[in-house]
Formats: C-alpha cells, sequence, structure tokens
C-alpha cells in the first residue's frame, strides 16, 4: 500500500463500493479467494449440483464510517454452535417464509445475533451468490450502509464475539494469505483474510472477495493505491 497518497475520505471508499455494486460481468473465479486442490483447481462447487434445490440464505456486508475508514463487522461464531464453531461469518442465515427478499432476512439475522438495529441501515444492493455444498445453502451478500457506528449487542448463543475489519485493509494485497490444510481427507491450499489475528476463509472470504475484485475493476481505486 503506497503511503505517499493523500488518505481517502470514507466517502471515497462509499464511491468505490457503489460503483463495484453497478450491473456488470460477472467476477472471474481466478478473483476470488477459493479453496483449491494441489493442482490449482477450486475445491468447492460453485453451483448446485443438477437436481439439488439449494435452501436459500443470506448475510450482511454492513457498512459504517469511522474516522476515514468504512468498516465492516465481522462475527466470530459461538462454539455452542452446532457446525463452524469458532468460524468468522458475516452476519445472517436462513431465508425464512416470513421474508419478503434476502434483504429483510439478512437485516432480522444481523438484529437476532449482534443487535443491529434495521432502521439504521440503508440497503445498497447485493452482489452475487454462492453455493455452499455442506450446507446446501445458496448464501446472498447483501450490502448496506449505516451513517454512524451502530450500537450493537451480541447474542452469546451464536456469536463469541464481534471484529470489524474496513475496505482499505481488504483491498490491501498483503491482507491476503494462504497455508495448506487437509480439508475432509484431501490436501487444499486454503486463501483467507488475516483480520485481527483471525484467518477469515471459505464463503465469507469468497464474498469479501468478490466485493474487492468489484471494487478493483473502478479506476478509483489506483488512485488510493
Amino acid at each position: 500500500m503506497s503511503q505517499s497518497k493523500e488518505q481517502p475520505h470514507w466517502h471515497h471508499w462509499a464511491q468505490l463500493v457503489r460503483m463495484a455494486l453497478q450491473p456488470g460481468p460477472p467476477v472471474d473465479p481466478a478473483e476470488l479467494l477459493l479453496v483449491r486442490d494441489g493442482n490449482g483447481r477450486p475445491y468447492r462447487m460453485l453451483e448446485p449440483p443438477a437436481g439439488i434445490i439449494a435452501r436459500q440464505a443470506a448475510v450482511l456486508i454492513l457498512l459504517y464510517p469511522t474516522g476515514a475508514d468504512l468498516h465492516i463487522p465481522l462475527t466470530i461464531r459461538s462454539h455452542h454452535l452446532p457446525n463452524h464453531r469458532g468460524e468468522i461469518s458475516l452476519p445472517g442465515g436462513a431465508i425464512d417464509p416470513t421474508d419478503q427478499n434476502p434483504a429483510e432476512a439478512a437485516l432480522r439475522e444481523a438484529n437476532e445475533e449482534i443487535g443491529l438495529d434495521p432502521q439504521v441501515v440503508e440497503i445498497w444492493g447485493m452482489l452475487a451468490p454462492i453455493y455452499t455444498a455442506p450446507s446446501n445453502f445458496q448464501i446472498t451478500p447483501v450490502v448496506g450502509m449505516a451513517t454512524h457506528a451502530p450500537q450493537l449487542q451480541i447474542n452469546r448463543n451464536e456469536v463469541e464475539a464481534v471484529i470489524t475489519t474496513t475496505l482499505r485493509e481488504l483491498i490491501d494485497p498483503a491482507t491476503v494469505r494462504a497455508e495448506p490444510r487437509v480439508l475432509r481427507g484431501y490436501e487444499a491450499i486454503v486463501p483467507f483474510f488475516d483480520i485481527a489475528g483471525q484467518k477469515v476463509w471459505g464463503a465469507t472470504a469468497m464474498i469479501l472477495s468478490e466485493l474487492v475484485a468489484r471494487m478493483r475493476r473502478s479506476n478509483a481505486v489506483g488512485q488510493i493505491f
């Protein structure tokens, strides 16, 4: 990251996100933080298999300003949960029949998990849905903005803690790392965002890396880095 240029105001980051959410061609999978095998092939399916109807879910990428940056809260999943204990997630969950759309579901889940008041969030748009085979969920990422840092109240049954990252961190290549792991008996290379001493990988890394890739399409990024 260049230190010689003037640091951008958070309004500049907001403009980049707005541009990133405009309709356009899909992001190349090569730009996503996908777990891959030893030959560089994606470890996970990007779409449901033929004949499989995925369950629908939504997560919230919440942006709010602090100083010159736009922050995004991430949750550390509670160790009381049956799946993905201790992993880093975006607030969200399954879409209920009573939810009108993915945005409503994402806001409802964020309220349940971290006490976010839905009234303080302006929905800006959505990213491409991603498929997670182990849970058979098709997840729609919803992007929203709060004008001030929101008051949060953690639901300890679902969330161990909340950490935050910034768009500045996410778009910095130095934040991305990778390591070998054995997943379900197979050797894999796992890329992740190194954030607050935590490894943000899997579906969350895929979603955040799509946002980063879309932001990089703008020439404005070159004015910042």
